[in-house]
């Protein structure tokens, strides 16, 4: 992957560029998600797994975090919602170094999943994303997002 990447567009898809290294951007998303009164349930290291089997990854690390107070509404309307719950961000480092964060954008897990009446906790979570990530990456909120 190169490089260039990072500016991709992906549908459903929120990435945001920290001004943070790669550890440093996990470490700080982390402190935001305990501050928000999330629970972590898992960490993945992807980069380490490749490293494993003889592969080189840049750093990829994966959180999996949230609250069953959030997520059990929507799963209460359509249980797949399960699938895409709890949240996850992926804190990743591009070709140039540069560490970024992406993460589903609620409303879009919303739609697929054909929930109906969900626009409050969509827009709940989506706040709730936006905060955490864009402060766990040093940014301004509503801004230096792509």
């Amino acid at each position: 992957m190169s490089a260039s990447d990072s500016s991709r567009v992906v549908e459903g898809l929120t990435t945001v560029p920290s001004r943070f290294s790669p550890k440093e951007t996990m470490d700080r998303l982390e402190s935001e998600i305990h501050a928000k009164g999330l629970t972590i349930f898992a960490q993945i290291d992807h980069s380490a797994g490749a490293k494993e089997v003889g592969l080189i990854l840049r750093r990829t690390d994966l959180i999996i975090f949230g609250s069953a107070r959030g997520g059990t509404p929507l799963m209460q309307s359509v249980q797949t919602v399960g699938i895409d719950l709890p949240l996850k961000a992926l804190v990743w480092e591009d070709g140039a170094g540069k560490a970024w964060i992406s993460y589903n954008e609620s409303g879009w897990i919303a739609h697929r999943h054909g929930v109906a009446n969900a626009e409050p906790f969509v827009k709940n979570m989506a706040d709730l994303l936006r905060a955490i990530s864009t402060t766990a990456a040093g940014l301004q909120q509503g801004r230096d997002t792509t």
